[in-house]
């Protein structure tokens, strides 16, 4: 993600955005934590939904051995 693309997200600009990271990096290392958590949470839910799949798949005998 662009600083762009991150400031409009945000709702700010991407000079608040660059000022931020001089006076507040907390702030933008929390920005940034929040940022890879839901990356994080949004991955752990693929995978869940893949291996609802593959249950389903098993309990209907549509299992496929390679």
């Amino acid at each position: 993600m662009t600083k762009e693309e991150l400031a409009t997200m945000l709702g700010t600009t991407r000079q608040n955005l660059s000022k931020w990271e001089k006076e507040r990096p907390d702030l933008v290392r929390l920005i940034n934590q929040g940022l890879a958590l839901d990356e994080s949470i949004e991955e752990t839910r693929r995978h869940l939904e893949r291996l609802e799949q593959i249950k389903n798949d098993a309990s209907n005998g549509k299992f496929k051995l390679k």
